[in-house]
């Protein structure tokens, strides 16, 4: 389907001041452990800003890692209006099979609104254990880990806990979380392509793995904020969004000394408090910033490791330039505004062309791991380097047996759609030296390669580590098989 945009407006006339999202995005491109990816602002139901950081585009999904646990949420809020689930019912009443093999009380006392608000009572991450203790069945793995405390009294962030609440969904519906929420959720919000990575027992994992664009988020963030309704008509149950939306267990500390600020206000239905407002959000950087008290909403993706920083930003800059009423007499800065979102681009990778003379080392040099083995990516086993016919170069990256061609050049990034999307760009740093980087673009995640001339081999380090899968091949949405 195509989705209809959102209703567009000028920043001022919604009363957005753009001198404050320019100081924004300056502070976000000046932040040298923030890599903006996309950004989009609402106010008033309107977008009045959105910009891509190229070479990510807007019509692509993203992974948008722990956000994807809010549309899990939304799911359970849908079947629970069906009177497919009871938010207090026992977790282990929607799997039978299991009554034999649990018999911790703990265990047998996590009810569907503690694993909604990461409360069953475990102390902390447990889904390792979880996958270890049952490969076959993950959720009757969880419920065989004793909690530590009663279910609801503490807060761990606990991936199993959003794994537990997608499987009843899953099991109750008969359906994928895609599937169930397709004709309930995505097609009358206007979401596009949406895709769920899947675990071994062919489940959507819930807990993390949704590819959307980031338009998708903008409208869930919309939706949350207009309290469910949508165009007028309403999507989600009344009262959800107010239970969704306050805290329901503490989380002072629960995250350690880095990171405090944002990440004590308390957990909600698979939504964090804010300083402001309330938000879901995924690791490196997927934000979905709802914001009541300014009738806003702010959508975004990066890579960093340090999302503090960015939210601290947003509060410093942003929040400023929500006003109370339109701003006249501002058409040219939001021209100026509109301008700078359109050319918004990540700089390519460093590197000059090949030095002179020495094409000819380089045409189909091949390079093996300094080490023996890749540390950052093990299943990376060789690099090669073709070419030579001016700046026509091409990277060979063979991983877990598969290979990833990519034309590379020093001053763009070169875009490649198979066998993944990804863009490419570097070049040499001496007669000796190739550094490129790798950025896949449905991802967060971005690789740094080095080739040494002098030994043949290269080394490979990540800017941000994926969590998911364990070749290259896997850095893209799940169409198909990996």
């Amino acid at each position: 389907m195509t989705a209809r945009p959102l209703p567009l407006a000028a920043p001022a006339a919604r009363g957005v001041d753009a001198s404050g999202v320019h100081a924004f995005l300056d502070a976000l491109e000046a932040a040298p452990d923030i890599e903006p990816h996309s950004l989009m602002i609402l106010r008033h139901g309107h977008l009045v800003a959105s910009g891509w950081w190229a070479p990510y585009t807007a019509s692509r999904p993203q992974l948008l890692y722990s956000l994807s646990k809010s549309f899990t949420a939304t799911a359970a809020a849908l079947a629970e209006a069906e009177g497919l689930i009871d938010f207090d019912a026992p977790v282990l009443s929607y799997f039978p099979e299991f009554e034999a093999d649990i018999t911790d009380p703990r265990s047998r006392a996590i009810l569907v609104r503690h694993v909604a608000s990461m409360a069953s009572g475990h102390e902390g991450e447990t889904v390792d254990e979880a996958y270890a203790t049952d490969p076959a069945e993950p959720v009757r793995g969880f419920l065989l880990l004793p909690p530590q405390r009663d279910p609801g009294t503490v807060f761990a962030y606990n991936q199993p806990n959003t794994y537990t609440l997608a499987a009843i969904v899953q099991r109750v519906t008969g359906q994928s979380l895609t599937a169930y929420l397709r004709p309930r959720l995505l097609d009358p919000l206007g979401v596009g392509e949406a895709l769920w990575l899947r675990d071994g027992t062919g489940r959507e994992i819930g807990f993390s793995g949704l590819h959307a664009a980031t338009d998708a988020v903008a409208r869930l963030g919309l939706l949350y904020l207009d309290d469910g309704v949508w165009q007028g008509r309403r999507l989600l149950p009344e009262g959800w969004v107010a239970r969704a939306s306050r805290p329901h267990i503490p989380t002072a500390g629960a995250m350690g000394e880095r990171d405090r600020q944002d990440w004590d206000r308390g957990y909600g239905h698979q939504f964090w408090m804010s300083r402001h407002g309330y938000r879901g959000d995924g690791a490196y950087g997927q934000f979905c910033l709802v914001l009541p008290e300014h009738d806003a909403v702010i959508a975004a993706t990066a890579a960093t490791e340090r999302m503090q920083d960015y939210l601290d930003l947003v509060w410093r800059h942003l929040l400023p330039a929500f006003r109370p009423g339109p701003l006249p007499g501002r058409e040219a800065a939001d021209g100026a505004l509109r301008e700078r979102l359109q050319r918004l681009a990540l700089p390519p990778a460093e590197g000059g062309p090949v030095p002179p003379g020495r094409a000819g080392d380089w045409s189909a040099a091949v390079f093996t791991p300094y080490g023996g083995v890749c540390a950052d990516q093990p299943t990376l086993t060789e690099v090669r380097v073709t070419g030579g016919d001016g700046d026509d170069w091409t990277l060979s990256l063979t991983d877990a047996r598969h290979r990833l061609d990519a034309r590379f050049g020093a001053k763009e990034w070169a875009v490649t759609e198979q066998p993944l999307p990804a863009a490419v760009s570097g070049g040499w740093a001496d007669a000796g030296t190739l550094a490129v980087d790798v950025v896949f673009l449905e991802t967060p995640h971005r690789l740094h390669v080095t080739c040494s001339l002098t030994d043949r081999t290269f080394t490979a380090r990540w800017g941000t580590r994926p969590l998911h899968g364990r070749s290259l091949l896997a850095l893209r949405a799940p169409r198909g098989a990996v």
